[in-house]
């Protein structure tokens, strides 16, 4: 089944066209009026450098005229065998498919609500006969039934005339169409960014992207290169600032010989200031030697983000100390950060 793109906006056409599967483009006066489009000529040669097919509209009252509106379009410089022309189905729009035809033009009759119509368009030896699907269920009509009926008479009649969805509302509209058996289907551009959506497809990437990152990262592919590092015999209202500072939640707690020996979380200060707020009017001066460390776990940034992930389950914690060869601290490996990224679960 040919997938067309149904616009006239620009960026929607140029993004559609990037998937390398769209057959060529429709359009309509009515797109244009709405995208604000005030030299159409000048659009549809635009258009026509972008599309491998171009549909556009070629109207008049007789088929003088629309035979003529043919002769200007083409004049614009588009090319014979890359330009459909949509003429309404009526008598003389019939006319002009039958005359254009011949004459080795391509011709989409639209607006096709009855099989009768569609009859009459194959008859004319219209190359694209184009039933709204959509407008007829709008309506309260069985325009599926009528899709099956079109088709079955093109086959029966073997004509060459290929038939095509329009009036496309939803995804189960391109679905209809894949299961009739269609030739064509044109879809706006809100519903060609859906076809590929599945909330099994989501979930299977992510599960391979995590995986993949397993497997192939190291830690210090994905670690913080902040080093939230303070003394111990720096103050409590020097440690509020730097883990403000860091926005990791912890410092890294050093001695005298800036080694590493301990870690202080954002929630022991916050106990030890509720705790100690009646009894001292310096509280902010105290040491953090006076807060009870947690135990540092360290890793090297060469280290698997497998093995990381196996040592944040083992120790029960949120942060790892990532080490170079020296053995010198070079960043910190944050659990939560890695989930919120999608990198780790």
């Amino acid at each position: 089944m040919e997938l067309y793109l149904d616009s006239a906006n620009h960026h929607e056409i140029k993004e559609a066209f990037t998937l390398g599967i769209i057959t060529g483009l429709t359009t309509t006066p009515t797109f244009m009026h709405k995208e604000g489009i005030k030299n159409i000529d000048k659009v549809l040669v635009q258009l026509a450098e972008i599309a491998p097919i171009l549909h556009i509209e070629a109207l008049g009252n007789s088929l003088e005229e629309i035979c003529k509106e043919v002769d200007r379009i083409i004049a614009l410089g588009l090319k014979k065998d890359k330009t459909i022309f949509k003429i309404p189905v009526n008598n003389e729009g019939i006319k002009a498919c039958k005359k254009l035809t011949q004459n080795g033009f391509l011709v989409n009759i639209h607006l096709v609500y009855t099989l009768q119509q569609a009859y009459m368009a194959m008859l004319a030896g219209a190359t694209y006969i184009c039933p709204l699907v959509g407008r007829l269920q709008d309506q309260g009509y069985d325009a599926l039934s009528l899709m099956k009926q079109c088709l079955d008479m093109i086959k029966k009649y073997q004509s060459p005339s290929k038939l095509m969805f329009s009036s496309v509302r939803h995804i189960e509209h391109i679905v209809h169409a894949l299961n009739i058996g269609v030739h064509a289907c044109t879809v706006p551009y809100k519903i060609i960014q859906k076809i590929n959506d599945n909330h099994l497809t989501a979930i299977g990437t992510q599960q391979f992207e995590l995986h993949s990152n397993l497997l192939n990262k190291k830690v210090k592919d994905v670690m913080e290169n902040n080093k939230p590092v303070i003394s111990c015999y720096a103050t409590l209202g020097q440690a509020l600032v730097k883990i403000i500072q860091y926005g990791l939640g912890i410092l890294i707690i050093t001695n005298n010989e800036d080694k590493m020996i301990g870690i202080c979380k954002d929630n022991d200060l916050k106990n030890y200031l509720k705790k100690h707020d009646n009894n001292t009017k310096d509280i902010l001066q105290h040491k953090i030697s006076s807060l009870a460390y947690h135990d540092l776990i360290t890793l090297s940034e060469e280290t698997p983000l497998l093995d990381a992930v196996y040592a944040f389950e083992k120790h029960n914690i949120n942060h790892i100390a990532v080490l170079d060869h020296t053995e010198k601290l070079v960043g910190i490996l944050d659990s939560q950060k890695l989930i919120q990224k999608k990198i780790i679960q």
